[in-house]
């Protein structure tokens, strides 16, 4: 008699309640990202999706749960209607009921053996009421982890410069106003350590009224920061009996919301008094400016995150599409000939040469090792980049000028006692100019100058880029080519007299005050990074200049409505 066989039990899933911090996604810790990585399903408010979806795979399940902020819920539940996305996928619905809350959406995806992230703001013990879907997933045998994030109260403070200890070990109170109660008040009025208020902007007042009432002075100072953490952030310094009057001369209007999330710290050591030398974050060269990067998203991904260390937000705007070339059997000729021996040298002038090249390979089946024998050049370090992400070392980069005339500099000469072939491959873009060709003949060499892609301008952006770039929306430009130039004013407009221009080269600037642009910043060499450097070195000057004349520091598009500068004759 043959045994029985017993159905396989259901693969048994998994959740980690994942603290996202308080709204900058660089303070998600290490075991955060790899979690969100290995995740299938992912459950979270919508801001806190914006904090974490960078770092989930792409086909993750979102399910976007919108709590109800009335007072009957329970905090952290979050019983509002969810909605079901797939990441770059279809959005759908389906399996989704509307009478579901997060609980039930975790514990439905956990039995059907799926590795669940509910991620909450801040930190899931002390910024959310996460205990009950963790007893849920207790009672119901399903394993689960908790992967602490930075809560609220603490990084706040940490990036509005405000030490919540001193040297003598200060008594730090942590107080949720929208729910403390009146022995909750009587006991923090009566301390004199410090305390940290999570409230809301229209609250704030409230708040400092119930600390007074219950003991503390009316003359304890206070900060109040909102949106901390980004570079929306901002930080008034005051007391607990002149914060009302401080928001109102402010002009700090009420949330149509229903309030703002804020962080108050209270007390006489709290170092509000030392806050201007102590506020890193919103004293970032570039903090809270609005930065177009007209490149593509590609070419724009190391530049943002630079302008980002800044304080920056960057806004990529691509103005050129890279396409194929139109008879493609010249750079069929040449690869084929990279691989029979044609060339002594490649040279590389741009990423996007890198990639045609690439793609090129990748049809005929062939890789890095096509390149064994032959001498590699590339004109800068990010072309150099993507030539080792590919495998290639390059045996040539410029030690000066990133550029075809760097290039040049440091090219040897053609000898034809040492190189058995005299003939160069040069795969570009169908507007490129002649200097590299030239240069490479006066030297010796044969060029097979190749057009490898083509450079079209790209689509307008959105009517809502197009008037923020022509009403002065933006606080800053970047320009990195004379074509970005052409190219931005073509699909968008030309940008409002207010934002700042700044231009990698003599060239480009050129264009720009042809387009009628005033430039305001030079890259001191021709590199992006350099160039990014220098409007920070502008917006640091411009804050210095400020804080010197007694003026409130304001960014290029604060600048007063009808305001024009006179454009440069220099």
């Amino acid at each position: 008699m043959s045994p029985t066989t017993l159905p396989a039990p259901p693969e048994q899933g998994h959740v980690t309640f994942l603290g996202a911090g308080p709204g900058d996604p660089g303070l998600l810790t290490l075991r955060a990202v790899e979690a969100l990585a290995n995740a299938d399903v992912l459950v979270a408010e919508h801001d806190v999706l914006d904090v974490v979806r960078t770092h989930a795979r792409q086909g993750v399940a979102e399910v976007h749960t919108d709590a109800d902020t009335s007072a009957s819920s329970t905090p952290g539940t979050g019983t509002g209607t969810p909605q079901l996305t797939v990441v770059d996928g279809a959005s759908t619905t389906a399996g989704v009921p509307a009478n579901r809350d997060a609980a039930h959406l975790v514990m439905e995806a956990a039995r059907g053996g799926k590795r669940v992230v509910r991620a909450v703001s801040g930190d899931p013990g002390l910024d959310a009421y996460a205990a009950e879907e963790m007893l849920a997933c207790a009672s119901a045998g399903v394993p689960f982890e908790v992967v602490p994030g930075v809560a609220t109260a603490v990084g706040v403070p940490a990036y509005a410069g405000v030490p919540l200890r001193d040297a003598q070990g200060t008594d730090v109170r942590f107080v949720d106003a929208r729910t403390a109660s009146d022995r909750c008040w009587t006991e923090v009025g009566a301390s004199d350590g410090t305390v940290v208020v999570s409230t809301t902007l229209d609250s704030v007042a409230a708040a400092a009224g119930e600390l007074v009432s219950a003991g503390r002075k009316p003359d304890t100072p206070l900060t109040v920061t909102v949106a901390g953490t980004t570079t929306r952030q901002r930080t008034w310094t005051a007391t607990l009996g002149t914060i009302a009057q401080t928001l109102k001369q402010a002009k700090v209007l009420p949330s149509p919301e229903g309030g703002r999330p804020v962080i108050a710290v209270v007390g006489e050591r709290s170092a509000a008094a030392q806050r201007d030398r102590l506020a890193w974050f919103e004293s970032k060269p570039l903090f809270g400016w609005k930065v177009l990067v007209p490149r593509t998203k590609e070419q724009a991904a190391s530049l943002s995150d630079q302008l980002r260390s800044y304080g920056a937000v960057p806004h990529e705007v691509p103005t050129i599409a890279v396409e194929p070339p139109r008879t493609p059997q010249q750079m069929e000729r040449a690869v084929k000939g990279l691989v029979t021996g044609r060339y002594e040298w490649i040279a590389f002038t741009s990423v996007n040469a890198v990639k045609a090249v690439r793609e090129k390979f990748e049809e005929y089946g062939l890789d890095a090792r096509a390149f064994a024998g032959i001498k590699v050049a590339a004109v800068g370090e990010q072309t150099a980049k993507a030539l080792i992400a590919f495998g290639v070392k390059p045996d040539l980069v410029p030690s000066g000028e990133q550029s075809a005339a760097g290039l040049l500099e440091d090219w040897p000469p053609y000898d034809p006692v040492f190189d058995p072939i005299d003939r160069v491959f040069l795969p570009r873009a169908d507007i490129a100019t002649e200097t590299l060709v030239a240069g490479l003949i006066e030297l010796g060499w044969e060029v097979d100058d190749v057009t490898a892609y083509r450079t079209v301008r790209a689509s307008p952006p959105p009517a809502e880029t197009r008037e923020a770039i022509k009403g002065g929306g933006f606080d800053a430009v970047l320009f990195t080519s004379s074509s970005t130039v052409r190219n931005l004013v073509g699909i968008a407009g030309k940008p409002h007299n207010v934002t700042v221009i700044a231009c990698i080269g003599p060239a480009t600037a050129k264009t720009a005050e042809e387009h009628g642009l005033r430039v305001d910043v030079m890259a001191p060499e021709p590199s992006v990074h350099k160039l990014a450097e220098a409007l920070a070195d502008f917006g640091a000057r411009r804050r210095l200049a400020a804080l010197e004349a007694g003026d409130p520091v304001t960014r290029p598009s604060e600048r007063r409505p009808g305001a024009r500068r006179r454009r440069s004759t220099t």
